[in-house]
């Protein structure tokens, strides 16, 4: 509980003061307003950035996969939960029922998930080994008397390390060979200087950052995972036309749980070349409500049970515009999410154990054809509940009533 306040009460400080932290950034923050929403950051061949907009991406994407479906994966933050999306991912190869999808988003814990999701199958052992081996038990490192003095309760060098240790050349080199494609792999951290998203195109990084990708790639990923307060946050030199700068990154759920540019999901307006409809899919680490509790009147638990509810409710209200948003597009939309009945679950607990179970119980789901709710699921009769084997909750997330009513416009 102690752990659980402590979590709250930073999340919280930090949402209400990003701004106040402004002056910690070495750029000068109103030299990057103005970007329109959803504007990506591409590296060139000349190794300098440029922030594009996501319609003029869109097109290319269109142009260069020309008749190929528009299959979109968006990957939400959640901590240790996000070993329930990786053992989705890995369930729905199994069950030959993985798409290929042409463009991935992560944010926080969805962006170390979203390499794997972008490569496909032939990377399913190393995702797995990510969530189940270990390696992610000692990601919390207090930092002793130093968090007086420093800018987080933790140290930032076990999770720079995990990440370092799976964010191989062989990995970027994979990433850019599909990239090359027309691909996108997209992963969002948070300006701690505007308080605004960046959306990274990490197939450019890896096609365009010479000898330093690896290590630009590698610090991406880490600062959209470092929810702030708990993990330092982390700089990253930026050269744009003939400028270099220094910015400060943090999580990217800060400003966004996960997220779908629009622009993909739009159909092409040229009838002279039609193309397929797009798909979008979404996949939440987490639950969308917290089991009803009753709740001491204690200053920690209201700000505990405040800060989560809070959450909870960004988070459903994004679901719901991205699912509007697509079907009045065209598109097909589904999402999957852990019930609210999923036993001890804690998005800071990173117990192989715990991990373990939780990666299984999305395989199994996802095995079993149990894992995405759509509009066309909802009232359906014939849902299949028996139970999925993991001694856990025998729902899964396309069983659930509560997550098919959020289904419904």
């Amino acid at each position: 509980m102690q752990l659980r306040f402590l979590i709250a009460l930073l999340l919280s400080v930090g949402l209400l003061t990003l701004q106040a932290c402004a002056q910690t950034a070495i750029r000068d923050p109103t030299s990057s307003q103005g970007n329109a929403p959803n504007a990506i950051r591409a590296l060139g061949p000349d190794q300098r950035f440029s922030t594009l907009p996501s319609q003029s991406v869109a097109r290319r994407i269109r142009a260069q996969r020309a008749g190929q479906p528009v299959n979109i994966l968006a990957l939400s933050g959640g901590g240790a939960d996000g070993a329930f999306g990786a053992g989705a991912l890995v369930g729905l190869t199994r069950s030959a029922s993985r798409p290929q999808f042409s463009v991935v988003t992560g944010v926080s814990a969805g962006a170390l998930i979203a390499p794997y999701a972008f490569l496909g199958p032939d990377w399913d052992d190393q995702l797995a080994e990510v969530y189940t081996s270990g390696r992610a038990e000692h990601l919390l490192q207090s930092r002793g008397l130093g968090v007086l003095f420093g800018s987080s309760v933790y140290s930032g060098t076990p999770l720079r390390q995990l990440v370092d240790r799976y964010a191989t050349d062989t990995l970027i080199q994979a990433v850019a060979r599909e990239a090359s494609t027309g691909r996108l792999l997209l992963v969002a951290t948070t300006d701690v200087s505007t308080g605004e998203p960046v959306i990274w195109d990490l197939g450019s990084i890896a096609m365009n950052g010479g000898v330093g990708a690896r290590a630009l790639f590698r610090d991406v990923l880490v600062a959209s995972a470092s929810v702030p307060g708990l993990f330092p946050p982390v700089v990253i030199r930026v050269q744009e036309q003939q400028a270099l700068y220094e910015e400060v990154h943090v999580d990217g759920a800060i400003s966004a749980p996960f997220f779908v540019p629009l622009a993909f999901v739009e159909p092409t307006r040229d009838a002279s070349t039609p193309s397929p409809g797009a798909a979008v899919y979404v996949i939440v680490d987490g639950r969308l409500s917290e089991q009803p509790a009753s709740i001491r009147l204690r200053a920690r638990s209201i700000l505990s049970r405040s800060v989560s509810a809070g959450l909870n409710h960004m988070l459903r209200t994004t679901l719901e515009l991205t699912a509007t948003d697509a079907e009045l597009e065209g598109a097909q939309f589904q999402f999957a999410a852990i019930p609210v009945a999923y036993p001890h679950l804690n998005a800071f607990d990173f117990r192989t154990p715990t991990m373990r179970s939780l990666f299984q119980y999305g395989y199994k789901c996802a095995q079993a054809g149990r894992l995405w709710t759509s509009s066309r699921d909802v009232g359906r009769e014939d849902a299949n509940r028996d139970d999925i084997g993991t001694g856990q909750s025998s729902q899964c997330p396309a069983d659930v009533e509560f997550i098919g009513r959020l289904a419904v416009r």
